[in-house]
């Protein structure tokens, strides 16, 4: 049985992260017959939800930390009741290696026969009796399970992770413990030698390369491959691992060229995920990170989403387009804490840490109503992650251009080239783009 990968996004997806996952995840599996399943490290912001919504797609599962935990080790062996006969638990513990969980009608778990408690109910139950000396095995068996039970054995959620409970599992006596869903219900048996050198999860990374937007515990994690189309910041591996990372405006773009490349076509409800995060990540191919590249994987998976029959069979690229970009814009629908963290990625600079958050809307004139509630929910993130300064960046995607609310500005950034505004904002004429026009002038800033 394969073990399975997950291919994941950055934390706070956007539109991007999130097709780029769905997309790579189908495209491994159908062209290289790989177990594979699309998550996400966070929740998905309006506009992601619109686009899912409107294609009628579920988002992928939330991984938000890949650290081993007790459903990767447990073992669903077959049980039986605590009443019933020890030949039924005797029976189970012959297909096991040993053990019989006994569960109770309701689901949740009595106790388990093993070895050592069956050793104990058989010296209790014989003892220096000569009488009971001469009981035969198969009196013995009609006696029921829970008497040969030891139902002081350790519980663990199947979601718990290992690393959490781990001086626990050391100190506790037996070798098997019993694991349980989130309700209390038996799903199944581990021992302590597995929890003790649990298997890594798979993991592939899309649409980023650091280890600071990245599922928490990835160093627990077996990182196999990393396909991305942002600056390097790339965590270390034990072994080689399949790194690419391209000049192009959206992880979507590669990954449609690789679907191209294998002589197949996205479904055309994937092909319309694509294209949305495309068009999210380029304001429809009027960023400055366009390339030609992604105009032709936008007529590409256009030619996929766009046939009859489909929900998308009446789009065009620019009225597609323009539907993601409104999804994902304006302030009002939105609360402010959501504002600054929903796109939001975490940088490593010159002795700094920060952040830079983006938010789109239609017209920037929308700043004044929330700037005072939006400077405040800026100040509150920047502190909840321990961060020197935090950046929000509001673009309007109509005229291109973005404002600037900086928290806590370090001295070094009052070179930035932006003119301060009377309302303390910065204007920033032609940025539309965080990765390619914005970032670089802070970095230079901050490493001179």
């Amino acid at each position: 049985m394969q073990t399975p990968i997950y291919v994941i996004g950055h934390v706070n997806p956007d539109t991007d992260s999130i097709a780029a996952a769905a997309s790579y995840a189908w495209l491994l599996r159908e062209r290289d017959g790989l177990d594979t399943i699309a998550a996400r490290a966070g929740a998905t912001n309006a506009q992601t939800s619109w686009v899912l919504k409107y294609l009628g797609m579920e988002a992928p599962i939330l991984l938000n930390d890949a650290s081993p935990r007790f459903e990767s080790v447990m073992r669903r062996f077959d049980t039986t009741l605590p009443e019933k006969p020890l030949r039924d638990a005797w029976s189970v513990a012959s297909r096991t290696g040993g053990i019989a969980p006994l569960v109770n009608l309701d689901g949740t778990p009595f106790g388990l026969v093993n070895g050592r408690s069956l050793f104990e109910f058989l010296f209790h139950l014989v003892g220096p009796h000569p009488k009971q000396q001469e009981a035969r095995i198969s009196e013995i068996l009609e006696y029921p399970c829970n008497l040969a039970a030891d139902t002081k054995v350790a519980k663990f959620q199947a979601s718990t992770r290992i690393r959490d409970v781990i001086t626990r599992i050391l100190r506790e006596e037996g070798d098997e413990f019993i694991v349980t869903d989130d309700e209390g219900h038996y799903v199944g048996v581990c021992r302590q030698r597995d929890l003790l050198n649990p298997p890594r999860l798979k993991i592939v990374l899309v649409d980023h390369n650091e280890v600071s937007q990245a599922v928490g515990s990835l160093d627990e994690a077996e990182l196999l491959e990393i396909l991305d189309h942002h600056r390097l910041g790339n965590p270390s591996t034990r072994t080689p691992i399949r790194f690419s990372v391209d000049i192009v405006g959206s992880t979507s773009t590669l990954v449609s060229e690789r679907i191209e490349d294998a002589g197949l076509s996205a479904p055309p409800l994937l092909a319309g995920l694509m294209l949305a995060g495309l068009l999210s990540d380029t304001l429809i191919l009027a960023s400055p990170t366009t390339t030609e590249r992604d105009r032709l994987a936008a007529d590409r998976l256009a030619r996929w989403a766009f046939v009859g029959g489909s929900v998308l069979a009446n789009e065009t690229i620019r009225s597609y387009g323009e539907k993601v970009l409104a999804a994902g814009a304006g302030l009002g629908a939105r609360a402010p804490s959501e504002i600054v963290s929903s796109d939001m990625k975490i940088y490593r600079s010159g002795g700094f840490q920060f952040a830079v958050a983006q938010a789109e809307v239609s017209n920037l004139f929308e700043i004044s109503e929330h700037l005072e509630a939006l400077t405040k929910a800026l100040e509150a993130l920047r502190e909840q992650k321990g961060l020197d300064f935090a950046m929000l960046m509001v673009t309007d995607v109509v005229r291109g251009t973005s404002r600037l609310l900086v928290a806590n500005q370090p001295p070094l950034l009052e070179d930035l080239p932006y003119p301060p505004q009377t309302d303390g904002t910065r204007l920033a004429e032609g940025v539309v783009s965080r990765k390619k026009q914005l970032l670089p002038v802070v970095l230079g800033l901050l490493e001179r």
